[in-house]
Formats: structure tokens, sequence, C-alpha cells
């Protein structure tokens, strides 16, 4: 990376962008906003000495390939039996433009090899017991006539199992009731190498610099300049404070970005609070068990568990290397970022959000009670989750290893003052010159729908410029159109994007 940021050379005393993380989303924003407008000069700040350090990496990433083939939560059944699809839909779309972006960047040689990040690997979803068995055939017809889902089969047939999770079955009880759904145009993606492939890219362009072991310390409206931030950062390094000015700045700092919204001080950020939320994975340490699995195993969560401890049996390839995990098992922690520090959620109080978190987390009394029973929990008891998906799973080949570190939305709410929500937000600005991205999952995967998003708020004109839409259709062939109800475009697209992402599109 030739502009990462020598103390010795002068930088760009006014950058037009400040990206605060060096992460998917701020990777992602960098990329679209510089194919946009080249004369851009974007300055990345990052307060690890590496990137892609906190959630973009593939350890600390509950889900790797979101694409709501297999995520049974992004499907929640109603009260009167029924099941809503309406997110599996959109994620599985947001999916879609994610691969059409990364597909653009291979096409131009902006980054190269893509099985250094992403691979082919079938989802599925897995159910015990008639009750689930009945969900999941429910959720199976609503998902399987569109095109986004097309190729999804599903099946009882314990012989037809076996061949797709071999693991699952051995030394299972032949009266277990256990159905499935598969499609094997499922993914996973290692967002930490991607991450770095595409700064290293955004690094090689002019105008571009990254910062690594620089934290920001505080963002403030410059009172003789409308429309101008002032930013104070430390070299973590050297210890040296300096301030820059910037016109606008980006917040995907994950868990970190809501003390740094907050320091804002915007009329849009009051309120917002956070939850931690933390996890861990049994990861395989046995090389014959690894090779012998071949999918991304979905569950369902229980009862008042969090989205992201969706108990899933995956594969992942991994810097280059296949592994197996089992998880996440959830914890909490007061911290904000795993190398945060435990005075985070103190410090993130604030009177205008205290009454919403006070309230939030009276209604989620049975969710803290979940999270710290998953804390306390013996190697044992970890076993008996682990045994449900393979019931000859041994304690002895698996080692325990800490996972991300997730911060879920808390706002406020005219009937309930405040509620504790499991999706990503964006908050910006009236003026569009700040903006922030709070919360979690489905978050990496859905990265490029996001930060178009970010656009549409905070560049509003620009993004309806004619040079820009034909820039953005450019990079985006589905841009503005529906994956969900245009089963050609769909099609045309996904077909064109696996080709460059070297995926396979034959169900």
């Amino acid at each position: 990376m030739s502009n990462i940021f020598d103390p010795r050379f002068p930088t760009t005393a006014r950058p037009d962008v400040v990206l605060v993380g060096a992460g998917i989303m701020s990777a992602t924003l960098g990329i679209l906003l510089k194919e946009l407008d080249p004369t851009l000069t974007i300055e990345i700040y990052e307060r690890l000495d590496v990137v892609a350090g906190e959630s973009s990496d593939a350890w600390n990433n509950a889900g790797t390939g979101h694409a709501g083939f297999c995520e049974l939560n992004y499907t929640p059944q109603n009260e009167d039996g029924s099941v809503n699809v309406k997110k599996a839909f959109k994620i599985a779309e947001q999916f879609e433009v994610s691969k059409q972006l990364w597909a653009y960047m291979l096409k131009k040689q902006y980054i190269s090899n893509p099985k250094n990040f992403i691979n082919q690997i079938p989802h599925i979803s897995a159910v015990f017991g008639e009750k689930d068995i009945d969900f999941l055939k429910k959720r199976y017809e609503l998902l399987k006539n569109n095109p986004l889902f097309e190729g999804m089969i599903y099946s009882e047939n314990k012989n037809e199992l076996k061949q797709w999770v071999p693991l699952m079955f051995e030394g299972r009880n032949e009266n277990d009731l256990i159905a499935a759904t598969k499609i094997d145009i499922g993914v996973d993606v290692d967002f930490g190498a991607l991450t770095r492939a595409i700064m290293k890219y955004l690094c090689e362009q002019e105008g571009v610099t990254l910062f690594l072991n620089h934290d920001v310390k505080d963002i403030d409206k410059v009172e003789e300049e409308e429309g101008i931030w002032q930013m104070k950062i430390k070299n973590l390094a050297t210890g040296e404070k300096r301030y820059i000015d910037t016109k606008f700045v980006f917040i995907g700092a994950g868990g970190g970005a809501l003390p740094l919204l907050q320091k804002t001080d915007i009329d849009e950020a009051e309120g917002f609070g956070g939850f931690p939320v933390s996890g861990q994975w049994l990861v395989c340490k046995k090389k014959e068990i690894i090779e012998r699995h071949q999918a991304k195993v979905y569950g369902k969560a229980e009862i008042g568990a969090p989205p992201m401890s969706v108990p899933h049996l995956d594969t992942r390839i991994i810097n280059g290397e296949k592994a197996l995990l089992f998880g996440p098992y959830a914890g909490f922690s007061t911290k904000f970022l795993k190398n945060g520090s435990y005075m985070d959620l103190v410090g993130s109080l604030e009177f205008d959000n205290l009454i919403p978190m006070i309230a939030a987390g009276i209604q989620n009394i049975p969710l803290t009670k979940y999270l710290i029973g998953q804390v306390t929990q013996s190697p044992e008891e970890r076993l008996v989750s682990l045994k449900k998906f393979m019931p000859e799973a041994n304690i002895e080949d698996w080692e325990l290893r800490e996972a991300g570190q997730r911060v879920q939305v808390i706002k406020k709410d005219k009937e309930e003052i405040g509620v504790l929500e499991f999706g990503t937000e964006v908050v910006h600005s009236k003026d569009g010159t700040v903006a922030a991205l709070l919360g979690a999952s489905p978050g990496a995967s859905t990265c490029v729908s996001i930060m178009l998003e970010l656009l549409q708020k905070c560049f509003s004109k620009k993004m309806e410029s004619p040079e820009w839409q034909t820039k953005l259709k450019e990079m985006i062939p589905s841009y503005k159109e529906s994956l969900i109800e245009n089963g050609e475009l769909c099609k045309k697209t996904r077909e064109d994007s696996h080709k460059w992402l070297e995926i396979s599109s034959k169900y």
C-alpha cells in the first residue's frame, strides 16, 4: 500500500472526505466515491495497526456470505404460524448487489484472484422436530419460486441428507426428525481479505491516504465555515496530536461508531445508545474432520438469543485455508470493540439516551440473562449444543476462540420509549456532511447497498447527476431495478457476477 501515512511527509491540509475505520464499510464507500469522482481527496483513519482488524476480520465475523439462503432468523414465523420472507428477499437482493461491485472491481483489475476472498460453499438450513420442520416447509414454499432463490431444494430423506452433511448423521438416532434446504450457489466470503485488497488498490490512487495507528479523539463543527468538520487525531505510535478539517466524515468504526457519533453533537444522533454483544467460536483442530464437511449449516436460534448467535456448523476459507467453526456462542462484555475498553458502555451513557437505554434494558431482561448464561457455560455445556449438529463430536477436537464484538442499536421509540434493534442503521446530519453506521447483522454482506443508501442521503444532488447515474449503472448493472421482481435481470446479472467471481451459476 503505497499511500500509507509516513510522518516524514506532509499530508492533505483539508481532505474532501475522511473515513473513520479501515473495515469493509469504509473500503466500500471509498471505492464508490473514488469511482464516482476521481478528483476527491480521501483520508482513512484506523486506530489499529492493521486493516480490517475488528468486525471485518473473518474470525470476528459471525456471518460470511449472508444471502438469506439459510439464515432462518431472516424469515420469522408469525403468531398465526405464517412465515414472513420479506427480509430474506431483501438481503438476497442486497448480496447480489455486493457481488456486482466486486465483479466490477475484478473486471477493472482493481483487485485480483477472487479465490482469495470468495469461495463457493453450499448454504443449508437444518431443523429438528415436527414444529420446526413445518416451519421450514412453509419457508421453502415461499422462497423456491423467486429467481433469487432458484435452485433451492428441500429434503427429509435421511439418505439424501447424509450426502449433504455426513458429519451430522454419524451416531444420530434413526428416529430423529430432521429436514433441510440446500442451495449450491452459496458462498463464503473472507471480508478481511476483501477489505485489504480494496484498501491496497485505494492507497495506490492519487489523493488517498491510509493512516494506521491513528485514533480519532474528537469531531467538532467549524463555526466559521458551514459544512466543515474539524477532527482531533492522535498518532498512537508517537503520541502526536493534530487537527484536520474536512467537508465530509463517515464514521464506519464498528462498535466504536456510536461514541464518535455522539461527539458530533448532531440532533439526529440524540437518543441513540448501544448494547454490546460478544461471542466465541468452537474451532475444529482436526484436519480429517474439517475436510469431511463442506457447507454452511444454519439452525434455529434459541428463544431470546440475539441474531448473531444463530447456531451454525460453518465451513470457512480463512487466509486461503479451510476451517470448520461452530457457534457463535453469545456473551456479554461492556467493550464496544474487541480491542476496546471495559468503560465503553458507561462512557456512551448521555442524558438524551439514558432513558431509552434503561427502557430497552428492562424489555430485554431475558436476553441479558441468556447472555450471562452463555458466558458462564462450561466446555461440557457447549458440547451439548455442538452435539445437536454433530452427535459424535468430541470436545478434545475443538478449541474455544474469541469471536468479534458487536454493538446493537438502541433508539428512542414513541410507544416503548426505547427499543433494541438487530439491524444496521445509517445516521446522518441534516446537511449530509457527517454520517455514521450503527448496528451489526447482516452488515458486511450488504455493505454495498448500505453505502449506496448513505450516498443517497449525503450526496443526493450528485447522485442524481447524469455522470454519477451512468457510473453507478456501470458498477452495479441492477442499480435502481428490482432483482426480486425481475427474474431475467436477476439471472443475467448473477451469471455475469459469477463469471468474474469464479462461482458456478448452475444449480
